[in-house]
């Protein structure tokens, strides 16, 4: 015979286990297939249950009824940013062989909360893949999507290579690399848009860093952009690759496109500058072909400077120069200005935070009259 002193502890233990741990019956599998997550950026959806991508900048988005939330990823799927409602934003990883979930957050107030998820890396070595959420109550729809839309066309400075680098010295890691506080996703988020991304490090318009004076043909831009991951040509030959899917450019229409190229094609002294600009001038025709409509803004990075800062802006000039006598009135420069170092280096010179901000501001102030975004 049970005494009822013991019963009585018992159901207080009961209750207080029920208060700090929520039964599995609570917990809910939200599918990447579920109306309620929103994506950004070029995905694979070749297989919807394993959403695959390889480039920075790929946003996914839900919202939910209850307290806690994780995410499910593929092991070693790299880093993401990720934000719960207007808090500040925290990187998550799946570094780990085992590592497929992150708690992103435990012990909110009951109701209804919207988790905002960035891939803040490049993923070309990782091949990330998002498997879904458990929440602790059923998912609901997120706000709705910004209506304005940038494509940024990059290399390493749009990605946001070693901008949380302790300087210079320091060479690339992924630890050290966050797009998220890159020039391009501060700036779309100043102006309220969403962002697509395609970049790449040490990518070109006809030579990738350091690459032979007669160009590398198979690594440079227009050999991407049509793909929706970034491609190698082993990729290519495999059949049913995710990244050797072509990219469907009715699921995103920019109204801008951002270009900034030219550093790595002019980053040793042996480039051709005629190859450069015919490189370039053929990618400008392609992005144009794809996206008819949008305005285009050439720009040159901060990181030449000297005689390559120079042939960089006047080959850009030409090029633009070229489109508008061709009739293509819809294709602008700028130039960010260039670092010196009094706003600090990240990895292997490459931007710190604070001159992706300097560069986000530049490029903010640029866009808004040309876009009227005010």
């Amino acid at each position: 015979m049970i005494r009822p002193s013991l019963l009585l502890k018992c159901s207080v233990f009961a209750f207080l286990y029920s208060l700090f741990i929520s039964p599995a019956e609570a917990q809910v599998v939200v599918k990447p297939t579920d109306p309620c997550i929103q994506y950004v950026g070029r995905i694979s959806f070749q297989n919807p249950e394993r959403p695959a991508w390889n480039y920075p900048g790929v946003q996914i988005i839900s919202a939910f009824e209850g307290t806690s939330a994780k995410l499910v990823c593929k092991p070693g799927s790299g880093y993401f940013m990720a934000q719960v409602d207007e808090a500040e934003p925290f990187k998550v990883a799946f570094r780990g062989e085992r590592d497929s979930v992150v708690t992103l957050c435990t012990a909110l107030p009951r109701g209804q909360h919207t988790l905002r998820l960035m891939y803040c890396i490049e993923g070309y070595e990782m091949l990330p893949e998002f498997w879904g959420f458990i929440f602790d109550g059923p998912a609901c729809m997120p706000p709705a999507l910004p209506a304005r839309t940038i494509e940024f066309i990059g290399n390493s400075i749009t990605c946001g290579y070693g901008n949380e680098a302790n300087g210079a010295s320091d060479h690339f890691q992924y630890e050290t690399e966050n797009h998220y506080y890159s020039y391009a996703q501060l700036c779309a988020r100043q102006l309220q848009a969403r962002a697509h991304i395609v970049a790449r490090s040490g990518i070109g318009a006809y030579r990738h860093y350091n690459g032979p004076k007669t160009g590398t043909p198979s690594t440079n831009m227009d050999k991407q952009y049509e793909y929706t991951n970034y491609v190698t040509d082993a990729s290519l030959r495999q059949q049913n690759s995710f990244n050797a899917q072509r990219w469907d450019f009715g699921r995103f229409r920019p109204d801008v496109v951002c270009i900034n190229l030219g550093t790595n094609d002019l980053s040793t002294n042996n480039y051709d500058v005629k190859l450069f600009q015919q490189g370039y001038w053929e990618l400008l025709q392609m992005v144009r072909r794809h996206n008819p409509q949008a305005k285009i803004v050439l720009l040159c990075g901060s990181m030449l400077g000297g005689k390559e800062l120079d042939v960089a802006k006047k080959a850009l000039n030409e090029i633009a120069e070229k489109a508008r006598k061709a009739g293509d009135e819809n294709v602008f420069r700028m130039d960010f200005s260039p670092s010196t170092g009094a706003l600090r280096y990240g990895a292997d010179y490459h931007p710190s935070l604070w001159q992706h901000q300097q560069m986000a501001a530049e490029l903010t102030a640029f866009l808004r009259p040309l876009m009227q975004w005010f």
